[in-house]
């Protein structure tokens, strides 16, 4: 009899179906699993901008905690809220196939039209990288902060605290909210968050060899592995946290990566955005050149003022 993996995650309903997302692929290679369902502090939270709390780890401490005392063998995260170092101990053994990657508008309203200035429109995200895209491109619309599970965000949308909701295509297609999607925007303009739209498997690095890789071959799809160590590299050199206003989006075409990706200012004034390619070996290599790159263009000034800026 195989041991039973134990699976940490938030319980939002959409940590629930990243869990659950997990397990079924452990179970198609006959492993075995349970769920653990663990609260952290993100979730505690919810009157106070993530900017504020501190960026790191606010999602995920306290499933390292578990993980560290071996309570779970692994913890189930959405791989944008991942944040690009890791404390010592712990590794990402696994990246799942990648949803599609977009931003999209979600309302219960259908006359949202976000590009027509006479058209006053209220979006609640909790991002700031979704609100300085919008300053730089749409500085008619007017923002609100909305934190929570996706099912509060909505409730609190309905109640008339804003008109729609700014958010990720996989979050509210996972939850099965396709037909209030009233815009899918575009990756040029909103490219999205590093790690958009993939699950991220994390575990300590004291976990059994042989479970590991049990897990990884059950799990990890090596195409969004590429794609998001280019991302993570360009993140981590830039030491971009969930608040940093940061973007990156690394796709395959030909049998090659192309890393894109950019750092926006607050006030939306100056928004950087390079390109590179390569090959997949080279993927960590490609997101440290960009971020090198785009700290040289400029990306140190705005970075630096970020920073000062969300410290006030």
């Amino acid at each position: 009899m195989s041991k039973q993996i134990k699976i940490g995650t938030r319980g939002s309903k959409l940590a629930l179906w990243q869990a659950y997302h997990v397990q079924d692929l452990l179970k198609k290679q006959g492993l075995e699993s349970e769920i653990v369902i663990i609260e952290t502090k993100g979730d505690k939270i919810l009157d106070v901008s993530i900017a504020k709390i501190g960026s790191k780890g606010v999602f995920t401490e306290e499933l390292e905690d578990q993980l560290a005392s071996g309570t779970i063998d692994i913890a189930v995260h959405s791989a944008k809220d991942m944040q690009s170092s890791l404390p010592e101990g712990f590794e990402l053994i696994a990246f799942t196939e990648r949803e599609k990657v977009n931003d999209i508008i979600l309302s219960h309203r259908k006359d949202i039209d976000y590009k027509d200035p006479s058209k006053p429109l209220l979006l609640g995200t909790s991002s700031t990288r979704r609100v300085a895209t919008l300053k730089h491109f749409y500085p008619h619309i007017q923002t609100v902060e909305v934190r929570g599970n996706l099912q509060t965000r909505i409730a609190k949308m309905e109640s008339g605290v804003c008109d729609a909701l700014l958010l990720a295509y996989a979050g509210a297609h996972r939850m099965g909210y396709d037909e209030m999607i009233v815009e899918e925007l575009s990756l040029e303009e909103f490219t999205p968050a590093v790690g958009q739209g993939s699950v991220a498997i994390e575990s300590a690095t004291t976990l059994d060899p042989a479970i590991r890789q049990q897990i990884i071959a059950a799990c990890h799809h090596p195409a969004t592995g590429y794609r998001l160590e280019a991302e993570r590299a360009y993140l981590r050199v830039l030491e971009g946290g969930c608040s940093i206003p940061v973007f990156g989006l690394a796709t395959i075409a030909n049998d090659a990566l192309v890393l894109k990706g950019g750092i926006v200012s607050l006030d939306g004034k100056e928004r950087i955005v390079q390109e590179i390619h390569g090959t997949f070996e080279e993927a960590m290599k490609l997101g440290e050149s960009l971020a090198h790159s785009i700290l040289k263009a400029g990306g140190a000034e705005i970075l630096q003022d970020i920073k000062k800026g969300l410290n006030k």
